[in-house]
């Protein structure tokens, strides 16, 4: 099928590759069909695009890519949601906030988008814990 993006154009994705958010994402509830388009081959980044509306897309990353121990943990109603059979299914990215320059650009370790690939099923989650996971963490170093 065919879709305009926010910032590729015109794509052709397949039915497959259609994630749902059940809740939506904080602030786009209502916006619950999306997809992952990448930016180029073994990039840290991506976009995640909505399939109903091109106005919303996000650069999303990899945020282990930047920080090597980022971790947290997912709650039983996450798990549930997620409909998590197995750890390994899962795909973590963050939100990036894009600054000019683009090593001043930040990713959102506070609220971190967590994708079952196998069940094509995803959530934002949000963090409690503001010092070791940041809103703002900076990308400045470039990716390791």
């Amino acid at each position: 099928m065919k879709i305009e993006t926010k910032f590729l154009g015109e794509m052709n994705i397949e039915e497959n590759e259609i994630i749902q958010f059940p809740n939506g994402i904080p602030g786009f509830e209502s916006i619950q069909k999306y997809v992952i388009l990448p930016l180029e081959k073994d990039s840290p980044f991506a976009i995640l695009q909505s399939i109903e509306h091109v106005e919303v897309g996000f650069i999303i990353a990899l945020p282990f890519v930047f920080k090597k121990d980022y971790e947290f943990n997912l709650l039983d109603e996450d798990k549930e949601e997620l409909k998590i059979t197995d750890p390994e299914d899962l795909i973590t990215y963050s939100i990036v906030t894009l600054k000019e320059p683009f090593n001043s650009s930040t990713i959102n370790l506070q609220a971190p988008v967590v994708i079952n690939h196998k069940q094509k099923v995803a959530k934002q989650l949000v963090l409690q814990d503001s010092i070791t996971n940041p809103l703002r963490y900076p990308i400045e170093g470039g990716v390791s």
